[in-house]
């Protein structure tokens, strides 16, 4: 079983079945190996010397920006660990091969907090000044999804793939499937959130129960990540908001209002659902305004008279 492709269609099913990666973990990871059977044809995977990943390294830096060139060598590398622990290579090439990324610091993109205020407010206004019944019911079900979005600082596709059990109105929390299946709890801790969520459970209870999916649209069908950008796209507009906004800058802002209020980074990693503090750190970037209001008030050369 030496053939590239049959061992990477091997690979691909141990990620979905035993890894239980999502479906656009698993679409990502075959892009990625495709590309590189592309560059080591026609060696086996037993022939694949370091060169030949050397020569693919460079072509990624060639390609890519550096973020998407050390993605690409991640999926790269966890492929032949795989084929290393089966026992399809003897020797894993990667371990000889040396390579440095210079990725530069891309600061997260927040919404300014009067930006979310107009467009709740533009959505809630239009749950009674919608010009349609469908309009007025749109609102309701595009009100749950945005509060929740910023009161507990979901990914996008874990938005997408509540289940009606996941989310307890009784309790006020929420269960949440996040990456490499990890889950977490977070609390729904605002009473126009909690009664924005039982509002839009009892509208569309019959398109929930047909789909098992907590978030729906009117057809009976699991709302999409599309059909949240283009809702988002709809309500900024709306609003008269001058700024591309998608689903993860509400993720971006929920955890720099958190990292400003204050609140411990350890809680805000706990709550995003990350695996490292590193990944969180990025966010202590963008508290500009927490830094200018301790310089210039609780600096101590503001005490001296001189």
């Amino acid at each position: 079983m030496n053939d590239y492709y049959s061992i990477l269609n091997n690979y691909l099913e141990f990620c979905s079945e035993q890894k239980m990666l999502n479906s656009k973990t698993i679409r990502a990871y075959k892009i990625d190996l495709m590309q590189l059977g592309k560059i080591i044809s026609p060696h086996t995977p037993s022939e694949i010397t370091p060169n030949v990943l050397d020569y693919y390294v460079q072509t990624l830096h060639s390609k890519y920006k550096p973020k998407t060139a050390k993605r690409k060598i991640a999926s790269a590398k966890a492929f032949f660990r795989f084929m290393e622990f089966h026992n399809i290579i003897s020797f894993n090439p990667w371990n000889k091969v040396l390579y440095k990324f210079r990725e530069p610091i891309t600061l997260p993109k927040i919404i300014p907090l009067d930006n979310i205020k107009k467009i709740l407010s533009t959505i809630y206004s239009q749950i009674t000044l919608g010009k349609t019944a469908y309009r007025r019911r749109n609102a309701i079900r595009d009100a749950a999804v945005c509060e929740l979005l910023f009161s507990t600082g979901l990914r996008i596709f874990e938005l997408c793939s509540l289940l009606p059990e996941n989310v307890n109105l009784i309790e006020d929390t929420v269960l949440i499937n996040g990456k490499g299946s990890k889950e977490r709890i977070i609390q729904i801790g605002n009473k126009q959130v909690h009664l924005s969520l039982i509002r839009y459970r009892e509208i569309f209870s019959k398109e929930i129960s047909y789909c098992n999916h907590f978030f729906v649209n009117q057809n009976g069908k699991p709302f999409s990540d599309q059909a949240v950008r283009r809702m988002m796209n709809h309500y900024t507009k709306l609003a008269g908001i001058n700024q591309h906004i998608t689903p993860h800058m509400w993720r971006h802002t929920f955890a720099t209002s958190l990292l400003e209020a204050d609140v411990d980074i350890r809680c805000i990693q706990e709550l995003l659902g990350h695996s490292s503090i590193h990944t969180t750190e990025i966010y202590t970037h963008v508290s500009l305004a927490k830094q200018k209001d301790i310089l210039c008030n609780k600096h101590p050369r503001n005490s001296f008279i001189i």
